[in-house]
């Protein structure tokens, strides 16, 4: 009976008792819950990180195009601007004159002395003939000679009417050619050497102020060689003690215009 018992003893000790297999079982329940949460955990992080690239893209997207709103706003404010401004400025003409000369004319300005500080100025064309700033002025009378039907200039110069000699002027206004544009400003005195054939020689240009043309007076003109009336581009203010602007002489003269192009 004994041993029979250690037999049943012995059996029964080969085989997994109850507590084992419960216990391996919920081992494996644990285990596996574990890897579920684990799961589930590493599932939440990814929507989590996703959902924050997505939240973090659209704030940027969002920034960006509020910016770029704002860019394209205002180059539109100011390329709308910038035309209100053209529109509302006035055109320039050349030479600066008031108005733009009909086709086949030439456009004008020109400027007697001040005194005898600043010297005369001749623009035609936009092109300044004579000025001070060129340095190409003189106390006396100042010449501008342009082609008729080019616009060209031929030549530029100045006499001295004061203390200069006549004579130089009187051949050179003798050798003007037909056709050609004459432009003529004082400075300081353009009449004290002026003799009567100089005078006779600036009238056939189409002057008519020439013969009265005194002491330290502001006098432009703009004539031609062959012209057949006088001329309409004449400015002339005399030299009054009374009315002068500076001391000793009147103020500034100018004029502007359109002279006809020569026609073949």
């Amino acid at each position: 009976m004994t041993s029979g018992k250690l037999q049943l003893d012995s059996s029964n000790s080969n085989r997994p008792s109850v507590a084992t297999h419960i216990l391996g079982h919920s081992f494996l329940e644990v285990l596996e819950s574990k890897k579920a949460k684990m799961r589930v955990a590493g599932a939440a992080k990814l929507v989590v990180a996703v959902a924050v690239f997505l939240l973090t893209f659209y704030v940027i997207s969002q920034v960006f195009e509020i910016k770029m709103d704002a860019s394209l706003g205002s180059l539109f404010a100011r390329s709308a601007l910038d035309s209100a401004i053209r529109s509302t400025k006035p055109p320039r003409y050349k030479c600066g004159i008031s108005k733009a000369c009909p086709e086949k004319h030439f456009a004008f300005k020109m400027a007697s002395g001040a005194a005898n500080v600043v010297g005369p100025k001749i623009c035609l064309e936009d092109n300044v003939l004579m000025s001070g700033v060129k340095n190409n002025v003189g106390r006396g009378i100042n010449v501008a000679l342009v082609n008729g039907k080019t616009g060209d200039v031929i030549d530029t110069k100045y006499f001295d009417m004061w203390g200069g000699d006549v004579a130089p002027f009187i051949e050179f206004l003798k050798t003007i050619q037909d056709g050609t544009v004459v432009l003529m400003a004082t400075y300081d005195d353009g009449a004290t050497k002026l003799t009567e054939e100089a005078r006779r020689l600036i009238a056939e240009l189409g002057s008519t102020s020439i013969t009265s043309l005194g002491f330290r007076d502001n006098w432009v003109f703009c004539g031609g060689k062959g012209i057949k009336t006088k001329s309409p581009f004449e400015q002339h203010i005399k030299n009054n003690k009374d009315t002068n602007k500076y001391e000793g002489w009147p103020e500034v003269v100018e004029m502007e215009g359109c002279i006809p192009q020569k026609q073949d």
